[in-house]
């Protein structure tokens, strides 16, 4: 990388810095998380004092009882039968294993933070970071001098681009950083050696459990972080594109504040609507595959969402740069 690069990023930077927008990420999850974490704190308890018992097999076993009282209901859709079945399924698995999935600890936390936040969470942090990347050079009427520069344009952007990805990596670390440290106060700081299941797969509505493996929990933190960020890196480069397309920062935000609250409507939906499978945020909860959850469309699978996710992520590279080089700054 070119020492003129390192100079665009290192200005890049410094405009994201000065407008504080990493600032206010970390304020939102410094207030959140501990809220979070209190909140898991108020379940365990209230699931002990309902049993009268701290062990987890006792508490499993409700639950597993619970599910299958649930599933007696008659009016339950079918889509969510199945999930049930799916849950009890899984849960059962862990209770013949001698595997508590839940087992209280900072590190337990920050995966089941981790599994909630990734599909509309941590994107509406990354859309509060990249949505006023190029919009802002409008808003602030630096655009003119920004393109005329003896710069070529797609220096520029990819200089855009990479400061971007070097936030939502400071953004996901930082994540699981505060979310270990933070409910670790409460939980403890254990639980990194601890097995976690992997590899459930759902065949025709049923638990697949032959390719089930068992990892420590460090490994399985690490896969499921990194898929997060990909996740996160996808959606920062759809907001990029469309903070090319759109002039002002509160149209840009908008229209990927629609985008990610449509698709946690359309995976409620999508049922019946078999091609929206192909639409970025109908994937976005891409950790689900890990623990073998029911996937919102059937026929939908790790590699396929990776795919979808990789698509949108390159076709908005594209139409980023061919407008943004192409772009007429007298107009």
């Amino acid at each position: 990388m070119g020492a003129s690069m390192l100079g665009l990023i290192q200005n890049e930077t410094l405009k994201l810095m000065r407008r504080r927008r990493f600032l206010v990420v970390i304020l939102i999850l410094a207030v959140l998380i501990p809220i979070f974490t209190y909140a898991q704190f108020k379940t365990v308890q209230t699931a002990q004092e309902r049993l009268g018992t701290s062990d987890w097999r006792s508490l499993l076993q409700q639950r597993i009882v619970d599910n299958q009282n649930r599933l007696a209901s008659s009016r339950m859709p079918e889509e969510w039968r199945q999930w049930l079945k799916i849950q009890i399924a899984q849960q059962q698995y862990y209770l013949d294993h001698n595997i508590d999935p839940s087992a209280p600890s900072g590190v337990t936390f920050s995966r089941g933070f981790m599994d909630q936040a990734v599909g509309l969470f941590l994107p509406m942090i990354i859309v509060v970071l990249a949505v006023d990347l190029v919009s802002s050079e409008y808003s602030e009427g630096t655009i003119k001098l920004l393109l005329t520069r003896p710069v070529r344009r797609w220096k520029v952007l990819a200089s855009k681009y990479l400061t971007l990805i070097l936030f939502v990596s400071l953004t996901v670390l930082s994540a699981l950083i505060m979310s270990y440290v933070i409910s670790g106060v409460v939980f403890g700081y254990v639980g990194w050696d601890m097995p976690v299941l992997t590899g459930f797969q759902v065949v025709g509505g049923e638990l697949d459990t032959s390719t089930v493996f068992m990892l420590p929990q460090w490994q399985y933190i690490l896969l499921q972080y990194g898929l997060s960020w990909f996740v996160c890196l996808v959606v920062g480069t759809i907001t990029l594109m469309v903070s090319v397309l759109v002039r002002t920062t509160a149209a840009g935000m908008g229209i990927m504040m629609a985008a990610l609250i449509s698709g946690t409507i359309l995976t409620q939906m999508a049922q019946s609507w078999e091609q929206a499978k192909y639409l970025f945020n109908v994937n976005l909860q891409i950790t689900d595959y890990l623990a073998g959850s029911l996937p919102p469309i059937q026929g939908m699978s790790l590699p396929f969402s990776l795919t979808v996710l990789s698509v949108w992520g390159i076709v908005s590279l594209i139409v980023a740069f061919m407008v943004f080089t192409r772009r007429d700054v007298t107009s």
